[in-house]
């Protein structure tokens, strides 16, 4: 392509886009523009809330601590095998335990 042809290419391009607008980023719903929000509670209430925050137990979703057992991985892995093609096991959203 000779250099003229380039350049008028370039130069429809960029006509165009000025033409169109620039595309924005921006969400078509509004969700970008900030809420007004009014508080239910007080600032010194929230901050104090925060100086005591919740102990995570094993229970939660902390980390849980190892068990002593006597059941070997080995069994533990074949009573899930067994239960696997006996369709027990839950799968799916709705907890369905029909064969697939």
């Amino acid at each position: 392509m000779k250099t003229s042809r380039i350049l008028a290419v370039s130069a429809l391009s960029l006509s165009m886009m000025a033409s169109f607008g620039v595309a924005h980023a921006d969400e078509a719903d509004g969700s970008q523009l900030p809420l007004n929000t009014t508080s239910m509670r007080a600032r010194a209430d929230v901050q104090a809330e925060a100086m005591n925050p919740v102990k995570i137990t094993n229970g939660g979703t902390g980390v849980l601590a190892p068990r002593d057992t006597v059941t070997s991985r080995e069994a533990v892995r074949n009573e899930a095998i067994a239960a696997a093609r006996q369709n027990q096991i839950p799968y799916g959203e709705l907890g369905n335990s029909e064969a697939m």
